[in-house]
């Protein structure tokens, strides 16, 4: 039995515990979570047990988005009712009572390299929220240390596991694509412009607590989706901006991070990719129609549907779920899981079981996703393109160092 903790009881926990129910509604019953842990020790109650603790928050966006913080509220006792689990106010206490073998963080980004080395130097498997790290070089001490001792690290990066990304990659190597060539990811403003704050965090807005902006919170997500169905990242070259320094109305919050990025991406064989994304923009959001957008030598993937030279159109999802093979089919979605984040959970216990094997999204995974998206701010600073290898080496930090100074990583 592998026992759980679950650091942080924010809005984005609703998600993740409704991963962990579909594991036990699917026969997954090698699992609990034991312990919760949050500053304010009401909040954990928020999520014990159903008709007790606070009221539940409102969620960040409505339901229809299907963003993971517009998950339904969920309560521990939907789906496990035979352990008892421990509130914390101090996730050192949670270490100190040996309560978990493995460790679940949902805190803020500054937050992952202190508790995740302290966690890892325990001896506990962990799999930590996106992104990584504050910044590469914490990331780097993290995945050392992981590999040091032999445990789990995993960074919850819920892209990959997506159905359209799985069938995506899929139609890439059944050759129904050709070689990947343009890919254009992103919009222009949304329900966070142009000043509100993002998700209710304000913390996201604050360079030292967030490491970046959209930058860091959305570019670690298409940077891996890149890497996942085109190959690794040779060069970016990108500008961000701050175009609303003042987020909020009732509380506002001065913002020293970006706000917006436009980012030309660079692989092997001349492929490229557009990366365009705004939490600011007045008047009204402008979505690019079709997007996320594939191409290939032979075809594309767009709005959906897989559209070949001659004007073939199928639905992508129907094609693939017909003809994906079950090998592939029990490798993607074990237990028939399609909720991504049930899907890298159970990649995640797995490997614990399996002795310290990492998930598909490991942390040298992340790490490399991480630095991929610093390159944007990096590329932006430095007025040129620079590649992810450089970031990853240290040999290009300007946007970095007043992070790494801060907390002491140089």
């Amino acid at each position: 039995m592998i026992r759980i903790g679950i650091l942080g009881c924010g809005r984005i926990l609703n998600a993740h515990l409704q991963g962990f129910k579909q594991l036990r509604d699917q026969g997954d019953h090698g699992f609990r979570i034991t312990a919760l842990v949050a500053r304010d020790e009401a909040d954990a109650w928020m999520f014990h047990t159903r008709g007790q603790g606070p009221t539940p928050r409102p969620p960040a966006l409505p339901s229809a988005s299907g963003d993971p913080l517009a998950a339904p509220h969920t309560y521990l006792s939907d789906f496990q009712n035979d352990t008892e689990v421990h509130v914390y106010s101090d996730y050192r206490r949670l270490i100190d009572d040996g309560v978990a073998d493995a460790l679940l963080d949902t805190t803020p980004v500054y937050l992952h390299h202190t508790i995740g080395l302290a966690t890892l130097d325990a001896g506990l498997h962990l799999l930590t929220q996106k992104p990584l790290a504050i910044t590469v070089r914490a990331g780097h001490k993290l995945v050392q240390r992981a590999r040091e001792k032999h445990l789990a690290l995993g960074v919850f990066e819920n892209a990959r596991y997506r159905p359209l990304t799985r069938a995506v990659r899929w139609a890439f190597d059944r050759g129904l694509l050709g070689r990947p060539q343009l890919a254009l990811l992103g919009a222009l403003g949304g329900p966070w412009s142009p000043d509100r704050i993002v998700a209710g965090t304000p913390w996201r807005h604050d360079k030292l607590l967030a490491g970046g902006g959209g930058s860091i919170d959305i570019g670690v997500h298409q940077m891996n989706i890149l890497r996942y169905l085109f190959g690794e990242v040779q060069s970016v070259q990108a500008v961000a901006r701050t175009f609303e320094p003042e987020r909020g109305s009732e509380k506002p919050v001065r913002a020293s991070v970006d706000d917006t990025y436009l980012a030309t991406v660079a692989f092997a064989e001349d492929a490229v990719a557009q990366l365009i994304w705004s939490w600011a923009g007045r008047g009204e959001p402008f979505e690019l129609a079709g997007a996320p957008a594939f191409y290939g030598s032979r075809g594309c993937v767009k709005g959906g549907q897989l559209i070949m030279d001659g004007g073939t159109h199928l639905p992508l999802l129907e094609h693939f779920e017909k003809e994906l093979d079950a090998a592939r089919r029990r490798t993607w979605f074990p237990l028939d899981l399609r909720d991504p984040f049930a899907i890298l959970q159970w990649q995640w216990l797995e490997g614990i079981r399996a002795g310290d094997q990492d998930p598909e999204t490991s942390g040298a995974e992340g790490l490399r996703d991480l630095a991929a998206a610093y390159a944007i701010l990096e590329s932006s600073v430095a007025g040129r393109p620079v590649t992810p290898d450089a970031v990853l080496a240290g040999t290009v930090d300007a946007y970095q160092r007043e992070l790494d100074l801060h907390y002491g990583l140089v």
